[in-house]
């Protein structure tokens, strides 16, 4: 977290929770997980911000914004090298401080 500026932090972890609570579905990847959200006027930005700045703390991730045509869903993909995964799995968990179901695709 020290690579995002000191005062983006609180702006940062308020977008992280609220992007993450709107998780509708997730999907296991082979080096990482796709998240579905549930739509929102200011989702695109929220996730437009989240990126911005997780990409300095967490260079070892890739981010791919997946936006379905005619009104379907928004999916962010967080990819990575070996050992993401359970990376993702602690950080969502203890951003939303909340368990989650991993292995059958729902939150708990």
């Amino acid at each position: 977290m020290t690579a995002i500026p000191a005062d983006q932090r609180p702006v940062h972890i308020t977008t992280s929770k609220d992007l993450f609570s709107r998780i509708a579905e997730f999907r296991e990847l082979d080096n990482g997980y796709a998240f579905r959200f549930t739509d929102g006027p200011d989702l695109l930005v929220k996730l437009a911000e989240f990126i911005s700045l997780e990409k300095l703390c967490c260079p070892f991730l890739s981010f791919v914004v997946d936006v379905e045509g005619e009104g379907g869903p928004v999916w962010l993909r967080l990819t990575g090298r070996e050992g993401v995964k359970a990376f993702i799995r602690e950080e969502i968990g203890g951003l939303l401080g909340q368990a989650i179901v991993w292995d059958n695709q729902q939150k708990s």
